[in-house]
């Protein structure tokens, strides 16, 4: 196996066979080959390992098949095997949205000048409609990171960045690749740069799908660990006004509206104070 390899892509499956074979399909059936494509199956009893095999004459591919202690335990496999400069997570049931993905997203890195980590637009199937995700990660701020996760099966990152920050943490079941983001990007102040390439059309019936309880719960834990009290308070306090004038700034009418209406109400407590009043 090469060790300069441009990419990695990793494909974790547990007992979910048919979405394997459609994973593995968008990734084989690329026009650009520079990647390696390591797949880490936790033992499946399904008939997946029969698929992997189907495609063992594939140039670049490896694979094993072991009980592992969740998803991202299988990950951080994926990840200690992987020789790519970048790493794709496309775990099974997910597909690349066509053949050119890996081809433009290569293109990318070089044509900005090969970032820590570069993020594409992702789709989620709902019914018979593939929907464009709104998530769209232009800055790399620490309310960014609060208020939402960036799109990790739609993300190009460098393999070094997880031998300086360490790897998944394997204690939490949903968020943990939220959490490695948020360390990093934030608090590493590690480059980032979102890419009009589409790139992932993505699983709705994974496990941070189904479980909405566990998700909250593990991102609560998260931001306690990971913010300072203080400003996760704030945050906490005035998070859903933030989130209310960000849609409101989108629209130049409504926000001139309540321009209008915060000027208003400043002038007449400014009256108030200079009265002798109080607010």
């Amino acid at each position: 196996m090469q060790q300069n390899m441009k990419l990695s892509i990793i494909t974790i499956n547990w007992n979910n066979a048919e979405g394997l074979r459609k994973t593995m399909k968008s990734v084989l059936t690329q026009s650009c080959k520079e990647f390696e494509y390591i797949v880490v199956d936790g033992g499946s009893t399904d008939g997946g390992v029969d698929i992997i095999k189907q495609y063992e004459d594939s140039p670049n591919l490896r694979w094993l098949s072991e009980k592992d202690n969740g998803i991202y335990n299988a990950m951080n496999k994926g990840i200690k095997m992987a020789h790519g400069e970048y790493l794709h997570f496309l775990n099974s049931g997910d597909c690349l949205i066509d053949q050119d993905v890996v081809r433009k997203m290569l293109a990318e890195v070089e044509r900005n000048n090969h970032p820590d980590i570069m993020i594409g637009s992702l789709y989620r199937l709902e019914g018979n409609k593939t929907i464009k995700d709104q998530i769209i990660y232009k800055d790399s701020t620490l309310w960014s990171l609060y208020s939402s996760a960036p799109n990790h099966p739609a993300a190009y990152v460098r393999r070094k960045l997880f031998e300086k920050y360490g790897l998944y943490d394997e204690g939490l079941r949903i968020v943990s690749d939220w959490k490695w983001f948020l360390k990093v990007i934030v608090w590493g102040n590690v480059s980032l740069v979102y890419v009009d390439v589409d790139v992932t059309l993505f699983d709705t019936n994974g496990i941070s799908e189904s479980n909405v309880a566990l998700l909250r719960e593990e991102r609560s834990r998260t931001l306690k660990e990971e913010i300072p009290p203080k400003i996760l308070a704030d945050y906490d306090k005035y998070g859903i006004d933030i989130r209310m004038m960000q849609r409101i700034r989108r629209h130049k009418w409504a926000y001139g509206i309540v321009y209008f209406i915060e000027r208003m109400l400043f002038k007449m407590e400014k009256r108030k104070v200079k009265r002798g009043g109080r607010l």
